[in-house]
């Protein structure tokens, strides 16, 4: 976890927080995940000319990616319209880490410095704070949440997988280009058959804001890939998820959302989870 690593994942904290405003501001989950597939798509179409065709050894561990990227945004719609998104986004995001860490430490063959094991508990534990923002958790609020959870693992599936693709080619700008190809288009496809003539219409007012959100998402992603090149995937993907943190500070300030005592409590746990990683 070397200086320039710890910066550029916590840039793509930054952008993920930003890309991930902008499609909770649309609220057409549909069309919001279309455009921003599309936007990646775009964003990295340039690239496909410089970058090639992926290695022949690659194309299963894409494939994988592209399944455990599209179960993760399948989950994660079901969270949002099961539950609130104060509840359970911190749930899935505080849920990777440590998941990760495990299976790097079993399917990897990670090994992970004290300090560092318990700088990604501290991270996990700041997140999981956050679900109980809004007070303690209903009866009524369970499937959200196992959804949250769910969310999580897949999570940490399609993180341990695109370590382990991007260390396979070493070339992250070929592998997030893949994978922007890959899974761009889908959601899209889906909008197309079921929106039909009504796509036009219903893309025109948001259609900006969300090609935008797909460009931002493609970068921080990029910049994560480039940082699993080190090896430090469970400190990597712990740091990564200190962008709720960003998130609650873009809250605060473009959308007047309340921070309040739960969230600042939250926030110093991650911070100090973030100190324990980065000296």
């Amino acid at each position: 976890m070397t200086t320039p690593i710890v910066v550029a994942v916590l840039i793509a904290a930054l952008l993920h927080a930003s890309w991930n405003a902008i499609a909770h501001s649309i609220t057409d989950r549909l069309l919001g995940f279309a455009l921003i597939g599309a936007g990646g798509m775009l964003a990295t179409l340039p690239f496909l000319f410089v970058v090639g065709l992926p290695p022949v050894e690659a194309w299963p561990i894409l494939l994988g990616s592209l399944l455990t990227h599209l179960l993760y945004l399948g989950l994660l719609m079901l969270s949002y319209r099961t539950g609130d998104f104060g509840q359970v986004y911190p749930l899935a995001r505080g849920t990777a880490p440590w998941v990760v860490a495990l299976i790097g430490v079993v399917f990897l063959g990670e090994t992970l410095p004290p300090r560092e094991f318990i700088g990604v508990l501290v991270i996990s534990a700041g997140l999981m704070v956050l679900v109980f923002a809004g007070g303690m958790p209903k009866r009524h609020h369970v499937p959200a949440l196992a959804a949250a959870f769910a969310t999580g693992l897949a999570i940490a599936c399609y993180t341990v997988v695109d370590a382990y693709g991007v260390r396979l080619t070493q070339n992250p700008l070929g592998y997030i280009t893949w994978v922007m190809m890959l899974q761009g288009p889908v959601f899209l496809l889906v909008a197309i058959a079921t929106r039909r003539r009504r796509l036009v219409a219903q893309l025109r007012p948001i259609w900006k804001v969300g090609l935008t959100g797909g460009a931002v998402s493609a970068g921080a992603y990029g910049l994560v890939l480039w940082a699993q090149l080190s090896g430090a995937v469970a400190g990597i993907a712990a740091l990564r998820e200190s962008s709720i943190v960003f998130a609650a500070l873009i809250g605060l300030v473009f959308f007047r959302e309340r921070f309040g005592p739960v969230r600042i409590l939250a926030s110093a746990v991650v911070v100090a989870g973030v100190l324990l990683l980065a000296l």
